[in-house]
């Protein structure tokens, strides 16, 4: 088997070229390559220096993940990092692209870093539940400072070359063109250099630096165990010697990996890429070309959606009944692009660039030369299959048309054309324009390449794609309708809304079913009759009480929306309970977790049994993405199998749900959802 590894000098300086697509992994094969180059460099006294530099569009970026969990192959990421270190000549690491990982670990071992100055540099570990596992979290403080440290390894974003730079960590900048030619002249300037080792440096750290960290990114961090490991890690090691200070990395490292949040993260890790494969459609489908889409609703959801196709560089037609609105929702739409443009996220610029591709119109026949049309309207059946009727006499032949429907039936829309094959559901979430998850919904008779499209472009405009089956709210809201539904009984049995939502946040979640409620709008899907008072939410309503819009709904508000529990929500209850004389008694935590979420779950069960959702890594990408689950917890799915389905069982059996087959079927043999 040939070597990733190739070798090649430049007078006396020998270059290892990484040649591994698509990314450079550090996988066995690569490491070995590197070992028996440094070996090489080592034992010829013709050689003087050695440049490390990868081929492709990156620097290692990372690990082999594959390899995780599996007999570790010789030579181990940290041995090979002794080595590169140890050698007396000097190895200058020259990086494009991005390294990360033990890609960046590579560099910190390497006496010198050279990179163009479009390189990234990070140590994203934190973000798979574990730290740096090969000196990150010892040789970056010495060479870059442990603020420095702290930023890339318990937050685990990329930092651009220009500030690797300005910490230490980057050298000298390289051409972007001219990478190669400028490492190799910079191993020639520091041949007979003194060799600076990253291991050998002093750390000079402040203590207070730890707490003031802890304390800024105490919400980002909240429940989540590798980042409290990494900064506990830097903080005892920061005055020790540096082989005491690895050994206790790699006692962090092993405890990590061990643990159930690191299979959380990484399963969630694979599971989005999974998800993007559609069970039954070839990879290699033709798809159908989008360069122009159209969105019938200038609202909140029609006009964040628009922002995506948009920023995605894609020309939008947008379509309203009333000028009014539409200049609205236009409006608003810049609004948000200018709000994104002064926190530094786009330039002016590029807002005007997005803003010039939109087309407001009132004239519905102004879509018919667009590629894709998603029907953005009110949530009602036929206000949707009229949309959709006059759409198939003005949409081109082959054009998609799509509904963002949270609920409704997609076969019963796409009925009301004569092309059922072009019609699927986009269910976005919102604000559409900043949640990353989209529902792709499957009707009985919608095209593969429809499908296949609809995936793509998904991908296009950066959002996490999941593919659904027909049912009522598809996969994510069909979930939430038993935890919303005993949220509330259990109003009625002794609870109150705040201790529910404690119990949810406690968990994870960013918020309670209440505090969801109160967020989204009490109103919605309320019959709007006054004098029509059938259960808890219907007297709050009646009262006005829509949630943080109009400063009450389950809780009261100030002004800036903080929430505090109210006195007249507490008589409501009171009433409903007096009314329905339902049983009192005391509701404990466990009992909230087990009516809310493991009914989740065997909710989930009967999705995965009917076919509406492809596997049940899909199930935790939607929960994920969509609704906050937290992700150290790995999806709904996944926390079952954690939890044990025998446990799941008896906890909905004691409550006397109906346990769904598939869910006891699995519990009973021992086997799990993922």
């Amino acid at each position: 088997m040939t070597s990733p590894i190739t070798t090649s000098r430049q007078g006396a300086v020998l270059i290892l070229t990484s040649d591994s697509p698509p990314v450079n992994a550090l996988g066995a094969a690569v490491r070995q390559g590197l070992q028996a180059g440094i070996e090489e460099a080592k034992n010829d006294d013709g050689i003087k220096a050695v440049v490390i530099i990868c081929a492709g569009k990156t620097f290692f970026a990372g690990a082999d993940i594959t390899e995780f969990g599996k007999p570790m192959q010789e030579p181990s990421l940290p041995v090979l990092l002794d080595q590169i270190e140890a050698l007396d000549k000097p190895v200058i690491s020259a990086v494009h692209g991005t390294a990360l990982g033990g890609g960046c670990e590579v560099a910190l071992a390497s006496h010198y870093r050279i990179a163009v100055p479009s390189a990234k540099f990070g140590l994203p570990e934190v973000k798979l539940g574990i730290l740096p596992g090969a000196g990150g979290t010892q040789r970056m403080p010495r060479v870059a400072g442990v603020e420095f440290a702290l930023e890339l390894a318990a937050k685990g974003d990329p930092v651009s070359a220009g500030k690797a730079k300005e910490a230490g960590l980057v050298d000298r900048l390289a051409g972007e063109d001219s990478l190669l030619a400028d490492a190799v002249a910079f191993a020639n300037e520091v041949i007979d250099q003194p060799i600076s080792r990253s291991s050998e440096r002093p750390v000079t750290v402040d203590p207070a630096v730890f707490d003031a960290f802890r304390k800024a990114n105490a919400k980002r961090f909240r429940g989540f165990e590798a980042p409290a490991t990494i900064i506990d890690l830097i903080e005892q090691t920061a005055g020790k010697p540096y082989a005491e200070g690895v050994q206790a990395e790699r006692m962090g490292f092993m405890k990590l990996i061990m643990g159930t949040q690191s299979a959380a993260l990484r399963h969630i890790f694979f599971a989005e890429r999974k998800a993007s494969k559609i069970d039954g459609v070839a990879d290699d489908i033709k798809l159908r070309d989008i360069k122009k889409v159209g969105v019938i609703g200038a609202g909140t959801m029609g006009g964040g959606i628009s922002m995506n196709f948009l920023s995605a560089g894609i020309p939008v037609t947008i379509v309203e009944m009333q000028q009014e609105a539409l200049d609205r929702g236009t409006g608003v739409m810049r609004k948000n692009y200018e709000a994104s443009a002064a926190k530094g996220r786009m330039t002016a610029e590029q807002v005007e660039g997005a803003m010039a591709l939109l087309t407001p119109t009132l004239n519905l026949s102004d879509l018919a030369d667009c590629d894709l049309i998603i029907e953005a309207v009110y949530e009602s059946m036929d206000v949707k299959k009229d949309i959709f009727g006059k759409l198939d006499k003005i949409a081109k032949p082959g054009a998609i048309l799509a509904s963002n429907t949270s609920y409704l039936d997609i076969n019963e829309i796409a009925a009301s054309t004569t092309r059922p094959q072009d019609v699927l559901g986009l269910h976005f979430f919102s604000p559409a324009n900043v949640m990353k998850l989209l529902e792709v919904v499957r009707g009985d008779k919608t095209a593969d390449d429809v499908l296949a499209t609809a995936m793509a472009i998904a991908k296009k405009i950066k959002k996490v794609a999941v593919v659904a089956g027909v049912c009522y709210g598809f996969i994510g809201n069909r979930m939430l309708i038993p935890r919303q539904m005993e949220a509330m009984k259990m109003l009625h049995e002794g609870a109150t809304p705040e201790q529910v939502d404690k119990v949810h946040v406690e968990f994870g979640m960013p918020m309670g079913p209440f505090q969801m409620s109160d967020l989204a709008g009490v109103d919605i899907g309320w019959h709007r009759d006054p004098s029509r008072i059938e259960n808890i939410r219907d007297a709050l309503a009646a009262e006005g009480r829509w949630g943080q819009k109009k400063g009450a709904g389950f809780y009261d508000y100030d002004e800036k929306r903080q929430p505090s529990n109210s006195p007249r929500v507490a008589e409501i209850i009171e009433e409903f309970r007096k009314k329905t004389g339902t049983p009192q008694h005391e509701i404990t935590d466990e009992e909230i977790i087990e009516r809310t979420l493991y009914t989740m779950v065997n909710e989930g069960a009967l999705i995965l049994a009917e076919g509406k959702a492809q596997r049940a890594s899909d199930i935790d990408v939607v929960w994920i993405y969509g609704y906050g689950w937290p992700v150290y917890r790995g999806g709904p799915m996944f926390w079952a199998d954690t939890v044990g389905l025998k446990t799941i069982v008896a906890g909905l059996e004691k409550h006397g749900f109906k346990v769904a087959p598939l869910l006891r079927e699995k519990a009973e043999k021992g086997e799990r959802f993922n």
